[in-house]
């Protein structure tokens, strides 16, 4: 393998890494949304309004 092919080799590999840590980071951002008192209260009138029609 030449050098060029090694160093593209690292670079996805650094790609990955940085695409994996904002899929967690947004996993997590998007777990503290819908946990809240607020979000919840909201969903839960959207649930039963489609229920009583």
């Amino acid at each position: 393998m030449n050098t060029l092919q090694q160093e593209e080799d690292g670079l996805a590999t650094a790609e990955y890494g940085i695409v994996m840590l904002a899929a967690v980071a947004f996993a997590g951002l998007l777990t503290a949304v819908l946990t809240s008192d607020t979000v919840q209260g909201l969903l839960e009138s959207v649930v039963q309004r489609a229920l009583s029609h």
